[in-house]
């Protein structure tokens, strides 16, 4: 521990962490009373590591407050406590961040609390995702995620979960994962009237995913059926894409498909996303023979 307040609190609960019951301090109801007061004591010098700006130490207090809080039998202030040990943890330690919020999100579990594990999954997701890089565990913590907030019927924060999913699952070229995904994201939007104008992109996200599995005859059928789900679809600048797509596929006409891809992107500025399933898309059509 570095210097600061927090050090020489951190010092007095462990001390009182470990000790053990007097002559006249003993039994289960002391001892879950000294674990308390460690617990509180720890937090404290948590927030002093906070104010001076020591994450990392803030994390270890804060871990320790937790876990003093379980031998009290307070598991909700644990999973406070290991929440807060995240939160420090992030500043400086991801991977600790996500081990201390992984421990709120067992404690959540264990007491029914789904809504609120699904909260703290969706952050170890954002840290997998955006920290560390690695897009498979941030794919499976997105799910679960999602699949937690469905059976809790939050529906749209549920839906804006499995979107992450799909994306993240078209980027590691699982195509038919993400369009079972952005199914699920589909049905939800059109369900209600202040997302059903999204819906568009969504669409056209699991054309290209078809189109990139070189599935051609179910992204014409897929196409087709986006188009009796929202007639207006069909008037829209991704339905010509995707069409327009499919005739280049199957001509085996690589100038064809990057003019679509050029006109379609002076119109509505290409992401990376799309950018990339659609360089994907157009290496198939390198490769294959036109199927006329």
């Amino acid at each position: 521990m570095g210097k600061s307040q927090g050090s020489a609190l951190y010092q007095k609960a462990e001390k009182k962490a470990n000790q053990s019951g007097g002559l006249f301090s003993w039994g289960a109801s002391a001892n879950r009373e000294r674990k308390q007061d460690a617990a509180d004591m720890f937090r404290d010098a948590a927030n002093k590591f906070k104010i001076d700006q020591m994450f990392k130490e803030a994390g270890e207090a804060f871990v320790r407050a937790g876990e003093c809080a379980i031998k009290a039998d307070e598991r909700n202030e644990a999973n406070q406590h290991f929440w807060e040990a995240g939160k420090a943890y992030k500043q400086s330690n991801p991977e600790l961040a996500v081990d201390a919020y992984q421990r709120a999100v067992n404690g959540l579990l264990e007491s029914g609390r789904f809504r609120q594990a699904a909260d703290r999954m969706k952050e170890i997701a954002s840290i997998h995702l955006t920290e560390q890089g690695d897009l498979t565990l941030a794919l499976e913590s997105y799910e679960k995620s999602a699949q937690w907030y469905e059976q809790e019927d939050a529906k749209a924060t549920a839906s804006a979960c499995y979107k992450d999913v799909a994306d993240i699952a078209a980027q590691l070229e699982q195509y038919k994962r993400a369009i079972s995904n952005y199914d699920k994201v589909i049905k939800q939007s059109l369900e209600s009237p202040l997302t059903r104008f999204s819906v568009k992109d969504y669409f056209f996200k699991a054309g290209l995913c078809w189109l990139a599995a070189g599935d051609i005859v179910d992204a014409g059928r897929a196409i087709a059926e986006y188009t009796q789900m929202d007639p207006s679809f069909q008037q829209s600048r991704e339905y010509k894409f995707l069409s327009g797509a499919i005739d280049a596929i199957e001509q085996g006409d690589q100038e064809q498909y990057t003019g679509l891809v050029v006109d379609y992107d002076k119109m509505t500025k290409l992401d990376n996303w799309k950018t990339t399933i659609m360089l994907k898309i157009k290496r198939s059509i390198d490769e294959e023979p036109g199927l006329t």
